[in-house]
């Protein structure tokens, strides 16, 4: 039988949250975050860390989570009907950061694995995560470095790991609704268990450990420039496509009401601010023009 080390991977995630929420303490200089602690009725709990109103960090929330159950909620099981009569173990560290300064990118990063068992059956398994950069005054130099950092961690996985891996980031965080990318991409992955438990579990530990090696260059590269008003003002209007997406499209977000879970934790991904506009529009050869044109797309960086 395959052999799968749970506690193995609980103890990952559980000092991956520390590592980066010291690191993002570091990279802001003046808040911390602070730890809800919580437990889930149904079996399961985690811990819920949110850093607010920092100097660079407007509002960031690292969670960490581990849950269990006799069955997998719907969203779980609609295509994987092996599923059923199934108990299961959902855990992960996930995160999103909302800077206050415009050309400070959002940042969202996940890492999980599921685990769905039953007596005298295989073990069904798989990871999944990725991380992904959402501009609002984009630099190129800065989403070279986003995605050879990528590239770098993916490298000694596989030759094609990083361009299919990019490539599902880019066909996942998409809005359909409005025809473009949420940012530009990074990694996504998910249903991973073609390699062997120990090459999976490596590759999670790779992305986890990536992430603020990929973020904090550029945070520390953009937190002091100046911005206007008008500026700030997109970057709350660009956040709302951020809600859009994760209301109506995010897997993460539908497993987690789904699974009764913690909806606080769940919904720490919205930004503290953000606003809607009818019918905007950006003007012609603006920054916010090449925001769209020239960022929105896929591309190869």
């Amino acid at each position: 039988m395959t052999q799968v080390d749970k506690e193995a991977v609980k103890r990952f995630l559980l000092q991956l949250q520390d590592n980066i929420c010291s690191e993002l303490e570091k990279a802001d200089g003046d808040a911390t975050f602070v730890e809800d602690a919580w437990i889930r009725e149904q079996g399961g709990g985690g811990r819920t860390r949110v850093l607010k109103n920092g100097a660079v960090i407007e509002q960031g929330g690292v969670n960490f989570s581990h849950v269990f159950g006799d069955k997998m909620p719907a969203s779980a099981t609609a295509n994987r009907p092996e599923l059923a009569g199934r108990k299961f173990e959902a855990m992960g560290v996930s995160l999103v950061i909302h800077p206050k300064n415009p050309y400070v990118p959002t940042s969202h990063a996940n890492v999980r694995f599921f685990i769905a068992e039953k007596e005298g059956c295989e073990p069904i398994w798989w990871f999944g995560g990725g991380f992904d950069l959402t501009p609002f005054y984009p630099f190129a130099e800065d989403c070279q470095h986003w995605h050879n950092s990528a590239k770098q961690l993916c490298a000694p996985f596989g030759d094609t790991v990083y361009a299919e891996h990019k490539k599902w980031c880019d066909e996942y965080f998409y809005l359909p609704h409005r025809g473009e990318t949420r940012g530009v991409g990074g990694l996504f992955f998910d249903d991973l268990n073609k390699w062997s438990f120990e090459k999976s579990f490596a590759y999670i530990q790779a992305v986890g450990e990536g992430f603020t090696k990929a973020y904090v260059p550029i945070i520390e590269k953009r937190k002091n420039t100046p911005f206007t008003e008008q500026q700030r003002q997109f970057q709350l209007y660009r956040r709302g496509r951020y809600v859009e997406f994760n209301l109506v499209y995010d897997r993460g977000t539908l497993f987690g009401l789904q699974s009764n879970g913690r909806t606080e934790s769940i919904l720490m991904s919205m930004p503290p601010l953000a606003r809607w506009e009818y019918n905007y529009q950006v003007a012609e050869g603006s920054h916010e023009d090449r925001l769209y044109k020239e960022y929105l797309v896929p591309r190869e960086w």
